[in-house]
């Protein structure tokens, strides 16, 4: 099973944490969305998807190209999982929300989708990125939240249990 760790990052915490999230899975690949190419796309079976929130809700820069790139493809016996890094005390109305916005692409493809997270510790009045009391993926905020990550992203990897998927 080929794995790849895809991050959009304009400031680096993003990227940080794909760092962190490859620690714990090192067989996969880390790279940058804005270096991948369908073929690349193509051979993964299980795709970690990370990127913070911008504006007023919006993807990561990289993500803009890179979306349409992804929804070009047959994405139905792929895997995905989230990860998204937002603030929530500055945009606590938007918290994560790009992570939600990919969530909702990568829905209407069909897709399957792993690893929500629970809302429970974090201090946010909404976000696209939550159903059902859950988020849609890993939620970080390395603005006011750092000493959280280690903690959150081992426990998330855990929780993926990639070997039993096929």
């Amino acid at each position: 099973m080929k794995i790849g760790i895809l991050y959009g990052s304009s400031l680096g915490n993003t990227q940080f944490v794909a760092d962190k999230i490859h620690k714990h899975l090192p067989q996969a690949e880390c790279t940058s969305v804005n270096t991948l190419r369908a073929p690349q796309i193509e051979s993964y079976d299980v795709m970690i998807l990370g990127t913070s929130t911008w504006g007023v809700g919006n993807l990561q820069d990289d993500f803009e190209l890179f979306v349409d790139l992804l929804l070009s493809l047959d994405l139905s016996k792929k895997t995905f999982a989230l990860f998204g890094c937002g603030d929530q005390h500055t945009y606590p109305d938007t918290f994560c929300n790009g992570m939600g916005k990919l969530y909702y692409l990568l829905k209407e493809k069909g897709c399957k989708i792993i690893g929500r997270w629970p809302i429970d510790g974090y201090d946010f009045s909404e976000s696209e990125a939550v159903i059902d009391d859950y988020f849609v993926g890993l939620a970080l905020d390395e603005d006011n939240e750092p000493d959280m990550t280690n903690g959150r992203v081992k426990t998330w990897v855990e929780t993926l249990n990639l070997n039993a998927i096929n």
